[in-house]
């Protein structure tokens, strides 16, 4: 079997964090969940490179915005992905240092699943593992 991929999920917002975890767990990911940006920094700072898979985080946090933590995970963790979600339209202007942002509410789960598994594959690079990153859910539950 497999590693699952783990998800570092930063949301200020203790509901939002359990359904993105409830979501995030349930296609197979082990997730971490963060309530701030410092506890994200700090989890960060203690991580094997290589060991986290994504950050994950809202853009508008509490004492540092979602862009800032990106910009600090990516010095400590130079090949780290990074998705940001915002609820703001004008948030994508902020969220620069993401590899990729999505807007809160008008996304729906598929495609932020989508999204992480194409930041997920693209984080570990042409290997072995590649042609089973790209797999579709249906086809990784007929594979395993």
């Amino acid at each position: 079997m497999r590693p699952r991929k783990l998800i570092l999920c930063v949301e200020a917002n203790e509901q939002v964090l359990s359904v993105r975890k409830f979501l995030l767990e349930t296609r197979g990911y082990r997730v971490v969940g963060c309530a701030s940006a410092a506890e994200a920094i700090e989890y960060l700072q203690g991580a094997l490179p290589g060991s986290i898979d994504l950050l994950m985080s809202d853009l508008q946090l509490p004492q540092m915005d979602g862009n800032e933590l990106v910009r600090r995970a990516k010095q400590l963790l130079p090949g780290l992905p990074a998705l940001i979600l915002s609820n703001t339209v004008t948030g994508y202007d902020r969220a620069a240092a993401a590899d990729a942002f999505l807007p809160k509410g008008a996304c729906t789960p598929a495609e932020i699943l989508d999204r992480i598994r194409i930041l997920v594959a693209r984080k570990r690079g042409p290997k072995k593992q590649m042609p089973t990153a790209e797999m579709m859910p249906h086809e990784m539950a007929v594979a395993g």
